[in-house]
C-alpha cells in the first residue's frame, strides 16, 4: 500500500434527499458514485446543529479526563454485555494492539433471563460514569439522532440500488442493533506505535463517524492510503460488510483505520454503527441486470464468513478482539472499529 494521499473524499448533502424531486435524484446519483468508488464520504447537511455535536464530542472528552479508577469503575471487565470502558492497548487488530481507549455504548435494555440464542447475551443495560450524571440522557438521545440518519440513508442506497425505499425496513424493524464508540488516541510515543486502530472493515450497514480538529483516519483507496481530513460539521459514512453481503457485492465495505497522532495531542472521535436488529436476517436483494453484472459477491473471508443472521454475525464480531481474562475461563472480547 502506497503512502497517505490528501485527495478529498465526496461531499453529499443530506438536504438534498429531503427536499425531493430532481435534488433527490442527484443525492441517490452522488451517493452511489461515493459508495462505489471509495466506500466513504462526507455527509453534511444532515439536520444535527453545531451545538449539539459540540456537546457530544465535550462529553466524550470529559469522560476520557476522569481520573483513571473514575473510568475503571466502569470498565468492560464488568459487563457480560461488551459495553463499557477499555484502556490503551486493551483491543487487538489484526494481532496488534490499538493505541486507543474507548467507551462502548449499545441500546439500553433489560437483559434477558432465559436467552434462546447465544447472540441474546449481547442485550444489556450500558454502564455510566457517576461523575457525568449528564451523560446518559444525552448519549441515548444522540444514538436516537444517528438511528434516524442511517435509516434515511438506508432508505436512499435501496434507491441507489433500485430497490423500493423500505426494502430494508423489515430487518430494521422498530429498532435497530446500534453500537457508539467514544474514542481517544494518544500522541505517539514512538514511531513504531502509529496503530491508533489497525485496518478493518466495519460489520454492519452504515456507520457514522463524528471526528475532531486532528487527522488520523485513512480509507484504503486505489492501493494507497487515502486521508480522511475533518471536514466541521460533517459526518463520515462509510458502509459495512451486512450492506455489502445485501447488495452481493455491488456494494464494497472498505478498508480503513486509525494512525496515531504524531503532531497533536490527542485525537477523538464519536463513531456509530447502524445494522439491522439481531433477530433479523439480511435481505439478499435481487439487483437489476445492469447493477447485477457489476456485482461481485461479498468478500466473505472463508475463515472469517459473513453470516445473514444478524445476532450471529454481531456475536462473532464482538468476540473478534481479545481483551483480557476475567478468569481462567471467561474470555472477554469485542468490536474494533473506527
Amino acid at each position: 500500500m502506497q503512502q497517505t494521499s490528501s485527495l478529498p473524499l465526496p461531499v453529499l448533502q443530506l438536504s438534498q434527499w429531503h427536499r425531493g424531486g430532481l435534488a433527490r435524484q442527484q443525492f441517490i446519483q452522488e451517493l452511489g458514485r461515493a459508495a462505489r468508488d471509495y466506500g466513504f464520504f462526507y455527509l453534511t447537511e444532515h439536520g444535527i446543529d453545531a451545538k449539539t455535536q459540540q456537546q457530544v464530542m465535550a462529553t466524550t472528552q470529559a469522560f476520557f479526563r476522569l481520573p483513571m479508577a473514575a473510568k475503571q469503575q466502569v470498565s468492560m471487565l464488568h459487563s457480560p454485555h461488551f459495553r463499557g470502558y477499555t484502556q490503551v492497548g486493551g483491543e487487538l487488530t489484526n494481532g496488534l494492539a490499538d493505541q486507543r481507549e474507548q467507551f462502548d455504548l449499545m441500546q439500553e435494555d433489560a437483559v434477558i433471563t432465559n436467552p434462546r440464542h447465544d447472540w441474546q447475551q449481547i442485550i444489556g443495560p450500558n454502564q455510566w460514569p457517576t461523575a457525568l450524571p449528564e451523560m446518559r440522557a444525552q448519549m441515548l438521545d444522540w444514538q436516537q439522532q444517528l438511528t434516524t440518519i442511517s435509516t434515511v440513508l438506508l432508505e436512499a442506497f435501496a434507491c441507489a440500488l433500485q430497490q423500493p425505499p423500505s426494502v430494508f425496513a423489515d430487518s430494521l424493524g422498530a429498532q435497530p442493533y446500534t453500537h457508539m464508540k467514544l474514542i481517544r488516541y494518544p500522541k505517539r510515543q514512538q514511531a513504531a506505535q502509529s496503530q491508533g486502530v489497525g485496518a478493518h472493515k466495519d460489520p454492519g450497514y452504515l456507520t457514522l463517524v463524528m471526528q475532531d480538529h486532528a487527522s488520523g483516519l485513512e480509507v484504503a483507496y486505489q492501493d494507497r492510503w487515502l486521508a480522511v481530513v475533518p471536514l466541521p460539521g460533517a459526518f463520515v459514512v462509510n458502509i459495512g460488510e451486512l450492506l455489502e453481503l445485501a447488495s452481493d457485492g455491488y456494494l464494497k465495505a472498505t478498508y480503513h483505520r486509525v494512525v496515531s497522532p504524531e503532531h497533536a495531542e490527542e485525537r477523538f472521535s464519536n463513531a456509530f454503527f447502524m445494522a439491522a436488529r439481531l433477530d433479523a436476517e439480511v435481505p439478499l436483494l435481487e439487483l437489476p441486470p445492469a447493477l447485477k453484472a457489476q456485482a461481485q459477491g461479498p468478500a466473505s473471508d472463508p475463515a472469517n464468513p459473513l453470516f445473514r443472521q444478524v445476532g450471529k454475525t454481531s456475536l462473532k464480531v464482538v468476540r473478534a478482539r481479545t481483551l483480557k481474562w476475567r478468569s481462567a475461563t471467561t474470555l472477554h472480547s469485542r468490536l474494533s472499529l473506527v
